[in-house]
């Protein structure tokens, strides 16, 4: 199935224009990729465009602190991502001589680059005749296969990349590949697609027998599970206590009001956030008003969070370490925070000015 020239045709004159195409050079391409891991485009583009100009090249975001990488990130989730492409700017500058490498098995060396990143980087920054499998790319080869494997199984992984080699040609291989990704978020959409514009209507087999409707096949997905988090806005004289979450895990590195989940084996929220702040921190504290419930989605379970305004019990004490700081409400917005936590801090400096 040869349809590489009638695809860059409709590229060609329907490319969308992006900030990291406008000027390509591997470091953009490597960022904008990173970034648009399990992130909409849409979303993407401020956070790209802020991200050049704080970090214009890897010296520049290697000698730069996690702490100063994960405040430009804040808001757009995932921050594994921040973390990685912090590490691999250092490995860059450390190991090929500030040169992003240029083959999909070096790029894999480097963290946070799988085989999907490697295969769009080498192809669009250095112009090799590598395939890539994105989410707009796997729905368009389901559709021109008329694919009846569920997506994302170990069968449909193998056609699919089987496919992609296949199908990726010698000259213009990251011009394909991105005509791909734009044909996928602006034709070959996930419900109703646009059949009668799309360039590639006479190769697809889902087309040709009716099937795009029902193409990819995708499997159910189990209940998104729901929690019940506490978290204490410890207060004294005019501070506020905040800790770092660890390295590894959801929102690593992040900052946050101390608290966690509720448990069956808690009486009430109140018992739930006592508990937590003596195991995390080794405190007693005396539970206040509540301060807001704040709801978040994250990607494999939704919390709904309630925080309160509390105080250590007379006579105890917390001591700062590096991931328990007690700073001024004002300082928050210097230390960077998940969406909820973000939220606290914002309403406890609007009270502040009330």
């Amino acid at each position: 199935m040869n349809f590489s020239g009638a695809l860059l045709k409709w590229y060609d004159q329907n490319a969308r224009v992006l900030p990291w195409r406008s000027h390509p050079s591997p470091y953009r391409t490597w960022v904008s990729e990173i970034m648009l891991q399990q992130t909409q485009v849409e979303s993407v583009i401020p956070y790209f465009e802020r991200f050049m100009q704080r970090f214009p090249n890897f010296e520049s975001l290697a000698m730069a602190t996690q702490s100063e990488v994960l405040s430009l990130w804040e808001g757009l989730g995932y921050y594994s991502r921040a973390r990685n492409l912090h590490k691999a700017a250092q490995l860059v500058m450390a190991e090929y001589g500030g040169k992003l490498p240029s083959t999909s098995k070096q790029l894999m060396q480097l963290p946070g680059i799988g085989r999907y990143t490697a295969g769009a980087i080498a192809s669009i920054a250095y112009g090799q005749s590598e395939p890539a499998l994105d989410g707009n790319i796997r729905r368009v080869y389901s559709r021109l296969l008329a694919l009846e494997e569920p997506l994302r199984s170990p069968a449909s992984e193998k056609l699919l990349w089987s496919f992609a080699r296949e199908a990726c040609p010698n000259e213009r291989a990251g011009d394909f590949n991105q005509a791909l990704m734009d044909l996928g978020a602006s034709i070959c959409l996930p419900n109703q697609p646009l059949c009668p514009q799309c360039p590639l209507q006479a190769n697809c087999q889902a087309f040709q027998q009716g099937s795009q409707n029902q193409i990819p096949v995708v499997e159910k997905k189990a209940p998104v599970p729901h929690y019940i988090v506490t978290a204490a806005v410890i207060q004294q004289e005019g501070l506020v206590l905040i800790q770092q979450r660890p390295q590894k895990g959801l929102l690593g590195g992040l900052w946050e009001f101390p608290g966690g989940k509720l448990e069956s084996s808690d009486a009430n929220l109140a018992a739930c956030l006592q508990r937590e702040i003596w195991e995390e921190i080794g405190a007693r504290i005396l539970i206040g008003p509540a301060f807001g419930v704040y709801k978040h989605a994250y990607t494999h379970f939704r919390i709904r969070l309630h925080a309160f305004l509390c105080q250590l019990e007379p006579g105890q004490q917390v001591t700062e370490t590096d991931s328990l700081r007690w700073v001024q409400p004002s300082q928050l917005a210097g230390f960077a925070m998940g969406k909820v936590d973000r939220q606290i801090a914002e309403n406890l400096n609007k009270d502040l000015l009330q």
